[in-house]
């Protein structure tokens, strides 16, 4: 197998120079498999995680562009079917994808590996947790007269809050717990709280310049601003 099939990859997120890209054209006109896995390869490129960009730290181009000509490429594949051949180029080229879109500075926080599937990977952390395991998570508990408590959980850096209650005692007839972040004198609706006395709802909204949480009993659906005094009231500000 010529090493030219070994630049569907590169071709595939125009990372070739001009020689190069002429001499692998010339080639893909005449290579049907090369034409499919260019085609797969882009599309798979243009699936990776865009959100939560990030600039690559100095010189991680530069390095990874340097170090490929040391790699030791892989020994033919033994087995003469095609389709065994094609898989074995698509998946080292899609690892190649990956790597040349992390030097470029092109990908978020967040990359798919190819090589992974459902039964290797840890399930992610969920919302919650995460906010609960941030470094600046803060929490605020406020135990309400008949003994039930609410708990709400900030992380700045995240912006997300979560709030807990325990024995909550149910809204009554046609009623909802509705949720709010103040921000300065306006309270903003941050969601509204599910039936049951124990509950745990991340908010809504922008927790992390808020500067206190309250919770009011409202109308079914909610309303646009609180109609009735608070259930429970923090203030973000204490100690």
């Amino acid at each position: 197998m010529s090493d030219i099939h070994a630049l569907s990859g590169a071709y595939a997120i125009d990372a070739l120079d001009d020689v190069e890209r002429a001499r692998f054209e010339r080639h893909l006109a005449e290579c049907a498999d090369c034409r499919a896995e260019v085609a797969s390869l882009r599309e798979a490129a243009a699936l990776l995680p865009e959100t939560a960009a990030m600039a690559p730290p100095a010189g991680l181009r530069d390095r990874v562009l340097g170090d490929i000509d040391t790699v030791r490429p892989l020994p033919p594949v033994t087995d003469p079917a095609p389709e065994h051949r094609g898989g074995r180029r698509r998946l080292v080229a899609l690892v190649a994808v990956a790597a040349a879109l992390v030097a470029i500075g092109g990908v978020g926080a967040t990359v798919w590996h190819p090589w992974s599937d459902e039964s290797s990977q840890s399930p992610d952390l969920s919302a919650t947790e995460q906010i609960r395991a941030a470094a600046d998570a803060e929490s605020w508990t406020e135990r309400l007269a008949d003994g039930s408590s609410v708990t709400i959980t900030r992380s700045a850096s995240l912006n997300g809050a979560v709030v807990q209650t325990h024995d909550m005692a149910p809204a009554g007839a046609n009623k909802v717990y509705q949720l709010w972040l103040q921000h300065d004198e306006e309270m903003i609706s941050a969601g509204l709280m599910p039936p049951g006395a124990d509950n745990t709802v991340v908010l809504e909204g922008d927790p992390a310049t808020a500067n206190g949480f309250g919770i009011t009993r409202e109308p079914n659906g909610g309303s646009p601003e609180p109609t009735l005094p608070p259930v429970a009231l923090i203030d973000f500000d204490q100690a």
